[in-house]
């Protein structure tokens, strides 16, 4: 099966690497950025262009969600298979005459962070029991996780991601700001964020919760809101108020 993937960013690098790390052949990645195809290229030995889009039996579209329509819109090719890997998008917003799927990786995607591909959950749609079962064969040869989903539980998916990787992550950004206000090694916090991370891995998050708002220790909770100011006071506060409401203090 001839594939190119289409995109230049973080998840089109991955999902080249973790291709050429099992061995599937692609014959291409495409996409508008050449300094970035080029260091793709020149580092998985996979050819790119900027211009010429290789025939393929299946392109992968990963670029960003308000650009999937307009780039899917130059594959002209019928009889082909096309799969685009956004969490929140349907199969339908892809804009050609071929066959229409998603092709979803759960994971947060930075080119200088290695990954283990066969833990990462690959969630696969398409309009028919073939191209199911074509992309889920595919997917299985990079991941030990990889699941049939409908677009209405991928939102679902993505929204769960959010909560809890690019909100949990804007919070370790807002705590280093406190700690580099007081000159305090953020590396010292370390071992406790890979405790807590740790730790849901054996307990469920909600019998895990520690701190003073699940004990409601009023003093400390006010202490904390006089050292704080603007946006990490409005943060402290509602999800102070969303802890007590959860475990109904």
């Amino acid at each position: 099966m001839q594939t190119v993937i289409i995109g230049s960013g973080n998840v089109a690098y991955h999902l080249a690497k973790a291709f050429k790390q099992n061995n599937i052949p692609l014959s291409q990645i495409f996409g508008r950025n050449q300094n970035e195809l080029q260091k793709i290229s020149s580092e998985l030995n996979i050819p790119y262009s900027t211009q010429d889009l290789e025939d393929a039996d299946l392109y992968i579209i990963s670029v960003n969600d308000q650009s999937i329509e307009e780039v899917s819109g130059i594959i002209s090719k019928k009889n082909c298979l096309v799969a685009h890997t956004s969490g929140s998008l349907p199969k339908e917003i892809l804009a050609g005459e071929y066959r229409k799927s998603s092709f979803y990786l759960l994971q947060t995607f930075s080119k200088s962070k290695s990954l283990d591909y066969r833990k990462i959950p690959f969630f696969i749609e398409t309009e028919n029991i073939e191209d199911q079962q074509l992309l889920t064969e595919l997917a299985s040869k990079i991941s030990a996780n990889v699941m049939e989903s409908t677009h209405e539980k991928r939102k679902y998916i993505h929204l769960t991601a959010v909560f809890a990787c690019n909100f949990v992550n804007h919070l370790f950004a807002r705590a280093k700001e406190i700690s580099d206000s007081q000159d305090i090694p953020f590396d010292y916090f370390l071992p406790l964020i890979d405790e807590t991370i740790q730790k849901i891995h054996e307990i469920d998050p909600k019998s895990a919760q520690t701190g003073p708002a699940v004990r409601n220790d009023q003093r400390v909770l006010q202490l904390h809101e006089q050292l704080l100011k603007e946006e990490s006071l409005t943060i402290y506060r509602t999800i102070n108020n969303s802890i007590k409401k959860m475990y109904e203090l």
